[in-house]
């Protein structure tokens, strides 16, 4: 049964359409380092521009006061170059300056407004409801004819440029969000046994959110972990992980976790498997330690960088025998090419694996980027609402579809 609007279900031609996408990039020296983003949206912009849509093209970057909060010149700047065409850059939001620009659009033509989160309102999470009352709402929806929300990223907040507009215009997935949405269902849904997940990085509450619905929900059969995810599950099983690092967890809030890992541990004990030996920079060298072995009093000053060889071996076999994987989040501190090991290793060993594959994350992204891995299925190009989708909440944009489609449907003939 359908329940939301798609690109081809609209004719754009001469029509005014906001996109709303979702370029929030890396920028290291005030230059965007990464344009991974930007290619993932391409084929919903042609296919609008193609289509004779006047383009008005939307993303945040960043957050006040943080070093890669940016203008969205150099975005605008980025995709025209892979576009082919001029993006114009407009310094301004909804006030007079935009809304003029916009209203002048001709079919074919396509500007980029400028950071969404120079807004106040843009910066704030509220229920639909509020987003839509906001001033960037009321003063752009009576230039707007379509939203389309390509911002699969963005998806698990609730924002006036992500939901605001959703019972004021018909708004349709862009071929990005479509394929996320389409390739998370698959793997949550429909995915064949074995169904691995692999949770690593630093969310590790979110994570822990994961772990517990898709067990609950009889949606998973094995968890590997890695990163402060497998650190804070190590924790809970007993062992010490040395002063160093329970130094760097309680630093970082982790440790009050540590019970509700236990916790989830009482119910599905053998379901979850947690690393055997870890990796620590032992005066500027990789050294591995065993976590039963003597030599564990190393943790006490040396910080783990990594899971151990030891642990993707034994990750590695079950991966490769696995029907579905979704994997988020890196093992290990990547960026540094000795403590890289773990993430490539697991990230490889899903690529080759004849599962059906989903990974996602900011950083898994980029290791699977800069270590030329290959075979995954899907790359998601969200990790904080891929691990929402998995925890089985309700993202705000999907159900802002929903709503959009319940609102215009029979009027368009939906």
């Amino acid at each position: 049964m359908k329940s939301t609007f798609r690109l081809t279900d609209f004719d754009f031609s001469n029509r005014t359409v906001f996109l709303r996408a979702d370029l929030n990039s890396p920028v290291e020296n005030g230059r965007i380092t990464s344009d991974a983003r930007f290619r993932a949206v391409l084929p919903t912009i042609k296919y609008l521009l193609d289509n004779g849509a006047k383009l008005v093209i939307a993303t945040h970057q960043s957050r006040p006061y943080k070093g890669d909060y940016v203008t969205t010149e150099e975005h605008a700047e980025l995709l025209s170059g892979l576009l082919g065409q001029e993006v114009e850059y407009v310094e301004d939001i909804f006030g007079r300056l935009a809304r003029e620009r916009i209203s002048s659009l001709k079919a074919g033509e396509a500007i980029m407004l400028e950071n969404l989160r120079f807004s106040a309102e843009e910066v704030f999470y509220k229920p639909l409801e509020d987003c839509e009352r906001t001033f960037f709402v009321r003063k752009l929806a009576p230039l707007i004819d379509y939203v389309v929300n390509d911002a699969f990223a963005a998806s698990h907040r609730s924002q006036p440029s992500l939901v605001g507009f959703a019972r004021l215009k018909p708004m349709a997935m862009g071929f990005l969000m479509e394929k996320e949405v389409s390739a998370l269902t698959r793997a949550y849904e429909h995915g064949e046994s074995p169904r691995v997940y692999v949770l690593g990085g630093a969310k590790v509450e979110d994570s822990l959110r994961v772990v517990e619905n898709v067990l609950r929900k009889e949606k998973a059969d094995l968890i590997l972990t890695g990163g402060l995810v497998g650190q804070v599950f190590t924790l809970a099983k007993g062992f010490n992980l040395g002063d160093a690092n329970i130094e760097f967890m309680a630093k970082k809030g982790l440790l009050e976790l540590v019970d509700w890992a236990e916790r989830i541990l009482d119910e599905f004990y053998p379901m979850i498997r947690t690393p055997v030996d870890f990796a620590v920079d032992y005066r500027g060298e990789r050294i591995e330690i065993d976590l039963l072995s003597d030599e564990k009093k190393l943790l006490d000053k040396y910080p783990i960088l990594d899971i151990g060889s030891r642990t993707v071996e034994k990750y590695r076999g079950i991966l490769l025998n696995a029907g579905t994987i979704v994997a988020n989040g890196p093992m290990g501190v990547f960026e540094r090419e000795e403590f890289a090991l773990g993430t490539v290793g697991v990230f490889k060993a899903i690529g080759e694996s004849k599962a059906f594959s989903v990974v996602g994350g900011g950083h898994s992204i980029a290791s699977i980027y800069r270590y030329n891995i290959t075979g995954i299925s899907h790359v998601s190009t969200g990790g904080g609402a891929m691990l929402s989708f998995f925890a089985g909440e309700k993202l705000p944009v999907l159900e802002a579809f929903r709503i959009s489609y319940e609102t215009f449907g029979r009027k368009l003939g939906g």
